[in-house]
Formats: C-alpha cells, structure tokens, sequence
C-alpha cells in the first residue's frame, strides 16, 4: 500500500524532489542545481533541457535516498518557478530557445510598445489581474518569435508549444514526442498575461496582440486532478501526477492558508506574500497583483492578493558569487550579527528593477548612506534588512488593498533559518512572525494537491491539522525606531529610479 507523496519542485536556482508521509512530513529528498545564464545585461536564462535531466536525476535519488520504490507513492505533484517561460517543438521536443526566466528584463520595449495601444501598465488588468511588466511570460514568448530565427513561421504553422516550467516538466514527465500531456493549471496560466481571470480562459484579444498563436498554449486545468501518468521508464514509472501549483501558491497551499485572510510571506530567490481572498477576486489599488490561488478540481476558483519581490535570498548568493564577500550563504547571519545596527547602510537590489509595489523596469540596484563606518559586517546586515524592508512595503500594501491590518506572518522558504532576519522582520512589520516545523512549503503544497486528487488526504480539514508552529518572534524593536528605520528606506528606494535610459 502506497504510504507517501512525492513532489517535483522546479525552482529557479535548482530542481528538487521530495517525499511526504501523511503527517506532512519530509521522507526523503534530492536536489541538483542548474546553471544560471546571463548573456547579457538584465537577462536571465535556463536551459530546459537540463532542467528535465536533472528532474529525471533528482526523482530517483529521492526514492533512493528513501530506500522506497515507485509502489510505495501514491501521486505526483509538481510546483515551479511560474513566469519562467519556454517554447518548444512538438515534434522533436527540443527547446527553441533557452528558457526566459521570470527576472529577465529584455522585453521592457515590448512592454512599453504594448501600453503605448491604450492603458499603459494598466491595459490588461482588468481581465488578466496584472499590470504591464517583464515579469510575466506572455511578452517573453513574444521575444522569443520575433528575435529566433524560424521561430514565428514554425509557431503560426503549430509546430510549437509554449508553457511555465510545469507544462515543460508534465509534457516530458508523460511521455515527450510520445504522447506527451500540454497542460497547466490555473495558477500558473494567471502569470502569463494571458489568461482572463473569471473565465479561467486563454483571452484570444490579448494573445492577438502579443502575436501568441492559441496553438501553442496548453489546456488549462484545476491546481489538483489526475492529469496523467509518469512514462514507464525511469523514477515513478507510471505513477498519477495528480497536482500542479505555482510555487507561491503552492507554499500557501503548504502553510494551510485555506481561509480568506490568511496570509504567508516565501523567503527564496525572491520573496513572495500571499493572501488568500476566498473565491472574491480583489483588485489592487496600490501595486499588487491579483491571481488565482488555487482550484481543487470541481470546487470554485480561489484568489488571492499577491505583492511579488524579485531580489532577496538572490542578493546574498550575489554576495557570495559575485563579490565573494562570504563562503556559504549561512555565514552572512554570522557576519551581520558581528554589528548592532547597518551603520546608516541601505541597500536596494532593484537588480531586475522593482516589483511590487512600484513596477518600475528602469530601476537598478544602489547602496546609499554609506561613510568610513560602514564595513562588511554592516553591509551584510543591510543585505538582511533589505528583504525585510521590501516585504514590509508589500504589506503596508496589502494592508491598504484588503482593508485588515495583518495580525502576524506565516513565513516559510530557505531564508528564515536566518534567526537574525526573522527577528528584524518583525521588528519592522510590528507584528509577530511564524515559522511552521516544515519550512520548505512549496514542494508540501504540491503534494498535498497531489495527495488530495487520489485520496490520500482526505479534505482541506487533514491538511489544516498537519501544519504545526516551530518557532515564533515577537517585535522588540519601539515604534518610533522602527519608523525611523523604515523613513531612511523609502529615501533609498526613490535613488534607484530613472536609471535605465530608454535607448538602454
């Protein structure tokens, strides 16, 4: 009798696997990162192709770091890094282009040349849920017909397909050239720009205008149904792949945020807060997007507020690469903590511009403030603070939209074992934060939507029980020090704006 529930987890820094037991506990997992592609400035690529291998590797390496065989696993789910987008041909399988990830910047003219029809940052909003921004997929495949070669005669033939790095994964996970299954689900058609968010349907307008053939796009389905069935060789052969949610949905899914008003804050690549709207669509007035939280099969849509930042746990691996500053990301704790305070330090990584709550393309990234003071470790502290600083912002944000003032955060993702970062998170918020027992939620929420599909959670009640506290931190820090604080960010972020030229 099958006694787990496997995840595949395609994120943007590596590929994971993991194994559930009932109680939502990890089992076992395996993980290969990928290579991070940068041809140019502001642009930022996957090879897809190695993504697939690695996803092959890691899902025999979690059964046999388990000592479980493919019998011992009831379903599948799948959760990825959602605007990161590619497009392939359906007869060969081989990707056209490397894939466009969600931090890519390149198709800023296409943004500008799309509002310049009417409506500016705003011109699909009112279907789509999201304004005008480089963050989403729909441009990216744009890009990629008009400046490959071929590209545009091949898609207008139908001889590609396009998708979010789940329907890459689905469509070789079923069988590839062989029978491959073209799908997504809700939540991830809800970050291409594409899809009209009452009807759960691909918008022919807007996919006209964009130059996007309807051919290319996959079927949208629920976030939990059996769509197929894993090939029959390899890891999980023939195995129901039951689940599919983008990773922030997927992550509000994992931490039980199944009410209206309940809300969870990701610390990964980039930090991502959502709050759960119930089956009300709510349209932000100050920044945030709205999108579809998710759909179990036949049940009705439920939405969410979401405020998405794009640099966080990105700025200390650019800490550790790039400027060598540290040897590992956990020692920049311990380097932050060697000081008290940032010594007058802000550090805004508008590396791919600013998302939420700004949207601005021509942004970069700035260190302000700094004088003969400031050292490595003051610098290393500010790294910290600036994730906070920005989720801050997205809540004052989320706050406003929804008309209640958040109460405490459930957070979750890779940096809040950062007990130095929890704490000045809640220092600037003024409200407790919450760390769950499993803090990789993302690939938890795949499995529980996998896992309710089959029957092996029986209701949304089973996962609600499972989730459990581990940790919280209270404010310590008084309210006019914290406004103090956060005063001298607002300052910084404004520093950042009009650097990008448009012949840039």
């Amino acid at each position: 009798m099958a006694k787990y529930v496997a995840a595949i987890d395609q994120g943007t820094t590596s590929t994971r696997c993991m194994i559930f037991d009932h109680s939502g506990q990890v089992v076992a997992v395996d993980q290969r990162e990928h290579e991070q592609i940068f041809p140019r400035a502001g642009w930022v690529e996957h090879d897809p192709e190695e993504i697939w291998r690695n996803t092959r590797q890691v899902c025999a390496g979690a059964l046999a770091n388990g000592d479980l065989v493919d019998a011992d696993i009831a379903a599948v789910g799948i959760t990825n890094q959602r605007e990161t987008t590619v497009v392939w041909d359906r007869k060969t399988g081989e990707p056209v282009y490397n894939a466009i990830v969600w931090q890519d910047t390149r198709t800023n003219r296409i943004i500008e040349q799309l509002g310049a029809l009417g409506g500016g940052q705003e011109r699909y909003r009112s279907v789509t849920g999201l304004p005008l921004a480089t963050y989403f997929a729909g441009p990216k495949v744009k890009w990629i017909l008009d400046n490959v070669d071929g590209a545009r005669e091949r898609a207008e033939a139908g001889d590609l397909m396009l998708g979010t790095m789940d329907s890459w994964v689905l469509w070789n996970a079923t069988g590839g050239v062989e029978g491959g299954l073209h799908l997504t689900d809700a939540t991830n058609a809800s970050r291409t720009l594409l899809m009209n968010l009452d009807t759960l349907s691909w918008d022919p307008e807007i996919a006209a205008e964009m130059g996007i053939p309807l051919s290319m796009l996959p079927e949208i389905r629920s976030s939990s149904e059996v769509y197929g069935h894993f090939r029959e060789r390899g890891a999980l052969a023939g195995l129901p792949i039951a689940g599919i949610l983008g990773d922030q949905q997927a992550a509000t899914f994992g931490q039980a945020c199944l009410r209206p008003g309940e809300a969870k804050n990701t610390y990964g690549t980039g930090n991502f807060l959502l709050l759960n709207t119930g089956t009300e669509k709510v349209m932000s007035r100050n920044g945030l997007l709205t999108t579809v939280c998710y759909k179990i099969g036949d049940a009705d849509t439920v939405y969410a507020l979401e405020g998405s930042i794009a640099v966080t746990g990105s700025l200390v691996q650019w800490l550790r690469d790039n400027l060598g500053m540290i040897g590992s990301a956990a020692e920049i704790e311990r380097l932050a903590s060697g000081v008290e305070d940032n010594g007058g330090a802000y550090f805004v990584p508008a590396f791919s511009g600013l998302f939420a709550p700004y949207w601005r393309a021509d942004a970069r990234g700035a260190i302000v403030g700094l004088t003969r003071y400031v050292n490595k470790g003051h610098l290393a502290r500010a790294v910290l603070e600036a994730t906070a600083f920005q989720s801050r912002e997205v809540i004052d944000a989320m706050n406003a939209d929804s008309g209640v003032e958040l109460t405490s955060l459930k957070v979750d993702g890779g940096m809040v074992v950062n007990e130095l970062l929890m704490q000045f998170q809640a220092d600037i918020l003024g409200v407790p934060v919450i760390r769950p027992v499993v803090n990789e939620t993302t690939a938890l929420g795949a499995a529980y939507a996998a896992g309710l599909a089959v029957g092996f959670w029986g209701s949304e009640d089973e996962i609600r029980q499972n989730w459990a506290q581990d940790k919280q931190w209270d404010p310590e820090l008084d309210e006019k020090s914290r406004e103090k604080h956060y005063t001298s960010w607002k300052k910084a972020v404004t520093k950042t704006f009009d650097w990008v030229d448009e012949e840039d």
